[in-house]
């Protein structure tokens, strides 16, 4: 295992910064995970780490060391690409011990660490196939494989399962997280698609624009999001967002008025915002039901998505926005009615007009949300 520490970490191509001053420290044995939208230099922060990109500025330690000048093979990682990169005429056996291969490495050691890693993966049987005769989940362990033979201090992982289709992606996220246990190894693991890094993680690290906006363990970022792109960015289906207006401020309430004329109360720690100031409210489409609560909304009904578990729905605000309600189990209601969706002031979220988090004084420290409304496919849904 490692321990991976980033200090003012940045990278630039000419007059462009990419990696705007990072740091950051990753335990022995965690399973970190990158995530942001494409662009944000997630996978640029991940091959500086591998040494696969010259750094501008600052410092990669590996187990208290400086590695930024030390050649990629003997930082003593292993890294797993998007693409399985086998070879094509070689078999599963031979691609797995490739690298020891060409490291001289005893062949009866070769042997035994390949047969080691293929059990873990469940792939011992397809040993002497050859990439062609394999499915995309299949390819994928022998490529996580080819890593494990190598005994790395620290795996890490670029979008692998970004190829796969949905019901791979959830199998192999699945196999992922039991080779972490397994190995009790140090990862860090790259993904456009926040559901994966939701169920991966130990810790998440949420990047925009080559800077870290949010660390912390999923449910944190979930319940606790600093700003509003780490509370648009975390769960599925996105969090609803509803513009609003400080009309009043009593102590540390502060009173907000809608487009649609409906004000309410929300209890701030610190009232960091002024009488007329814009804000946003958030709240969660698993926190936004059909049941009639300390904030309600009359709505018109525009989309029904019947999932079994629950029924989603699409409505229409008197003020005119659109936002997602999780309805219990298979609730009859069609498109054109009028229902009422609501939510207890401990899972409303409020924004100020920079994008700054206000604390809610009610909001417990963990979760008083469910998952049921999130995919188990580990696609992002859309209504």
């Amino acid at each position: 295992m490692a321990k991976v520490k980033l200090v003012k970490v940045s990278k630039s191509f000419g007059a462009v910064e990419i990696i705007k001053g990072v740091d950051l420290d990753v335990e022995h044995g965690e399973m970190v995970v990158f995530v942001g939208p494409s662009g944000c230099g997630k996978s640029t922060l991940l091959r500086m780490i591998a040494g696969l990109e010259d750094i501008t500025s600052g410092t990669v330690e590996i187990d208290g060391r400086a590695v930024n000048d030390v050649p990629p093979a003997q930082r003593q990682i292993a890294m797993v690409f998007q693409s399985y990169a086998l070879y094509p005429h070689k078999s599963v056996r031979e691609n797995m011990g490739f690298g020891l291969r060409m490291a001289k490495v005893d062949k009866a050691v070769i042997a035994q660490k390949v047969g080691a890693a293929a059990k873990v993966l469940e792939i011992d049987s397809l040993l002497d196939r050859r990439p062609k005769d394999l499915s995309g989940g299949q390819r994928q362990r022998v490529a996580i494989g080819r890593a494990i033979v190598r005994n790395p201090q620290l795996f890490l992982f670029d979008e692998p399962l970004s190829n796969l289709d949905a019901a791979l992606r959830g199998q192999m996220r699945i196999e992922i997280a039991r080779l972490h246990q397994a190995l009790d190894a140090t990862m860090i693991y790259v993904t456009h698609d926040q559901v994966e890094a939701m169920t991966l993680a130990d810790r998440i690290v949420v990047l925009n624009g080559g800077k870290i906006e949010q660390v912390g363990g999923p449910l944190d970022l979930y319940d606790h999001p600093k700003n509003l792109f780490v509370a648009t960015f975390i769960g599925s289906p996105k969090m609803n967002l509803v513009p609003g207006k400080v009309l009043a401020i009593e102590g540390t309430n502060l009173r907000i008025g809608f487009a649609g004329g409906q004000t309410f109360e929300f209890p701030a720690v610190r009232p960091t915002v002024a009488i007329l100031d814009e804000v946003t409210l958030g709240v969660r489409p698993a926190d936004l039901s059909g049941t009639v609560a300390e904030l309600s909304f009359d709505a018109k009904v525009e989309v029904v998505e019947q999932l079994g578990a629950e029924t989603q729905v699409l409505v229409r605000l008197a003020s005119g926005e659109t936002v997602t309600a999780c309805l219990g189990g298979r609730t009859p209601v069609r498109v054109g009615d009028i229902v009422a969706v609501g939510a207890s002031i401990l899972d409303v979220h409020l924004f100020s007009s920079a994008g700054l988090a206000i604390e809610n004084a009610r909001r417990s420290t963990g979760s008083s949300a469910d998952a049921r409304c999130a995919p188990s496919d580990g696609s992002e849904r859309t209504t």
